[in-house]
């Protein structure tokens, strides 16, 4: 069969890089962030949270091909930011929201063994 192991979707091979960048050379203010091993997922959660920077005129995604596990996200910006602040904004606000997302669930999970040990 001619599918790629499994592990491809997730691995990253040796002497490639998570993220790469790349400045766009037609439009200021524009690049491209290749990831990968990563797919819609990522993709989205991280075009939606792009979306919320005021500085973000532009964020968008594409997986090139549904054999090839990266994704392309474009990004352009005003003039008082760049795509690479952005982009690692966007990044470290989603790490705080799921680091948040983490200990409500937790904390919920704690509350319903407490409960079940009291025997509710």
């Amino acid at each position: 069969m001619n599918a790629p192991d499994r592990y491809e979707r997730f691995v990253v091979p040796e002497g490639t890089k998570k993220v790469s960048f790349e400045k766009d050379t037609k439009i200021m203010n524009a690049a491209s962030f290749t990831i990968e091993r990563e797919d819609h997922t990522v993709g989205n959660i991280l075009r939606m949270q792009l979306h919320r920077d005021p500085n973000v005129l532009f964020a968008g995604y594409k997986l090139p091909h549904p054999l090839q596990y990266k994704v392309i996200v474009r990004i352009h910006t005003a003039s008082q930011s760049s795509p690479t602040q952005a982009y690692t904004q966007a990044i470290n606000d989603l790490d705080k929201e799921l680091e948040n997302l983490k200990q409500a669930f937790e904390d919920e999970k704690n509350r319903h063994e407490e409960r079940m040990k009291q025997g509710y």
